[in-house]
């Protein structure tokens, strides 16, 4: 079924929400709170609104059922609760977090991204990150690598040239680890606990050369898969749809995103799931 799905679909339908997400956030905008007190802006439910649109046209057919065509499931930030009842029998369905990085919004910095991934069981098999205000694009697909390109301000209509101009990830390999004189790591800029803090101050405790990185949303998922970090470390809070899209693209570049466990080595570490009867993420390593 992964097969029949085009990637430049998607890719095209991230674009128009970066496009959509960008004139609200050139202008001013208000902003609601939620139950859990998370901001929510038009901008978010624009980008849901057009997400869920352009997904709800891509028709697969059933694995289960040769001659039946329909569109897949959809779960995202801003959609209804859906119960694991429902959910629980999907084999494939699209997770969704039409903003990412929301405070980044707000706070007009740029590191805010929109995040649309196909997941298999429990396994993120194809996602597409875009952040519109850096004109950064990132896409994978389980079994065809990892790409990012770089848009010009403003030029994003879908074409081959956006895919032809894409380098494949990681741009570098790092030679670096915990145990080596040098470590890059990034950190959240607006979820930087005291959990996520120790952590860091244990692996770099006999690191001669630390660099830190403070940066927003879904963006630090892919500075470990490009290259430009060793591990992004999250002893905090995080759904679902905040990592599953970039999720995807770590694990095409060959790394992984595991489950935190602190009795366990890194290479020990059991990958993150999805499609949970609790949609809350365990703490997490992107290493």
């Amino acid at each position: 079924m992964l097969e029949t799905i085009e990637m430049k679909e998607v890719v095209d339908i991230a674009l128009k929400a970066g496009e959509a997400v960008m004139e609200i956030y050139e202008k001013d905008f208000s902003i609601e709170y939620k139950d859990d007190k998370s901001p929510l802006t038009d901008a978010d439910k624009k980008a849901h609104d057009i997400i869920t649109e352009g997904l709800n046209k891509i028709v697969v057919r059933s694995t289960q059922h040769a001659a039946q065509e329909s569109a897949l499931p959809i779960l995202s930030e801003e959609g209804r609760d859906i119960p694991y009842e429902e959910r629980r029998n999907w084999e494939y369905y699209w997770c969704v977090d039409p903003i990412d990085g929301t405070k980044e919004f707000i706070k007009k910095n740029g590191e805010f991204t929109v995040n649309i991934a196909l997941i298999h069981k429990e396994t993120p098999v194809l996602g597409v990150v875009f952040a519109p205000a850096i004109g950064e694009l990132f896409w994978a697909k389980k079994g065809e690598g990892a790409y990012k390109t770089m848009l010009d301000d403003g030029c994003w209509m879908m074409d081959d040239e956006i895919f032809g101009s894409a380098k494949k990830l990681p741009l570098k390999h790092s030679t670096s680890d915990i145990q080596d004189s040098t470590l890059t790591i990034v950190a959240s800029k607006s979820h930087l606990n005291e959990e996520t803090q120790k952590l860091i101050d244990h692996l770099t405790s006999n690191i001669q050369h630390p660099t830190f990185i403070s940066k927003g949303s879904s963006l630090k998922l892919l500075m470990v898969a490009e290259g430009s970090a060793d591990i992004y470390p999250r002893l905090a809070p995080t759904m679902e749809w905040d990592t599953a899209a970039a999720d995807a693209i770590v694990r095409e570049t060959g790394k992984m995103t595991c489950q935190y466990d602190h009795r366990l080595s890194t290479s020990d570490q059991r990958p993150l799931v999805y499609n949970k009867k609790e949609l809350l993420n365990p703490w997490f390593v992107v290493v």
